[in-house]
């Protein structure tokens, strides 16, 4: 017989990322970005995070909202495959689960015990789009966590240097922050692997921006920042 769980959504994310294009496919890919944890009423108490100060990093569990289907299937097709190939869905992080559910590792920048929201945690590298329900967090814990010698099967043999970015001063108008962040996100190169068109122009949106780019010899050129 099968069993279903009910899971309350504690927090959601603030984020710059406002659609899923553009979006690292891993968290701590970029870590200029700086994403915020902000509660649901009910959990806005700071006795829940006393303690949490000592930590570095964070676990976020969290929801793949905007993936949910009612149905699932065994296989996947991982995009930094080109999208060809076939794995088993418990073999990758796909979002098209049986249970919409991800982990991202974050690093904690800072935790606000008082604002008019109630408490906050900002965090690094965060890989979620804005406004993304989170059902737990649990700090990392280095002596568990980390496996230095740990083998990443199929996804270190696809694992991409990364893309040299040109004209990056077009984001000069774009605060030092948001611009450190942006040409990180571009230089993990946010095409799918089965998209090599060197004609094509890429966009997506980014905070207050959108951004415009293609690649061609394997250099992004940044077309435009608006």
């Amino acid at each position: 017989m099968m069993q279903e769980l009910t899971f309350k959504i504690i927090a959601r994310i603030k984020s710059d990322f406002h659609e899923k294009f553009g979006i690292p496919r891993q968290s701590g890919l970029v870590q200029s970005m700086r994403s915020i944890i902000r509660f649901e009423p009910e959990f806005r108490n700071a006795d829940a995070l006393r303690g949490l100060e000592g930590f570095s990093h964070l676990w976020i569990v969290w929801i793949f909202s905007e993936n949910i289907r009612e149905t699932w299937s065994p296989t996947v097709r991982p995009p930094r495959l080109g999208g060809n190939k076939r794995l088993g869905v418990f073999a990758t992080r796909s979002s098209f689960r049986p249970n919409p559910i991800a982990l991202s590792c974050v690093k904690i920048e800072g935790i606000n015990f008082n604002t008019p929201e109630g408490p906050e945690i900002i965090v690094s590298g965060a890989d979620l789009l804005d406004g993304t329900p989170i059902v737990d967090i649990k700090p990392y814990l280095p002596y568990a966590d980390a496996h230095p010698e740990a083998v990443g099967g199929f996804a270190d043999t696809v694992l991409r240097n990364k893309i040299h970015v040109k004209n990056s001063d077009i984001l000069d108008k774009s605060s030092p922050e948001k611009r450190a962040a942006l040409i990180e996100i571009l230089e993990q190169d946010p095409r799918p692997a089965y998209q090599n068109n060197p004609e094509r122009i890429y966009g997506f949106n980014f905070a207050e921006y959108e951004v415009k780019f293609k690649v061609v010899d394997e250099e992004l050129e940044i077309v435009s920042i608006a």
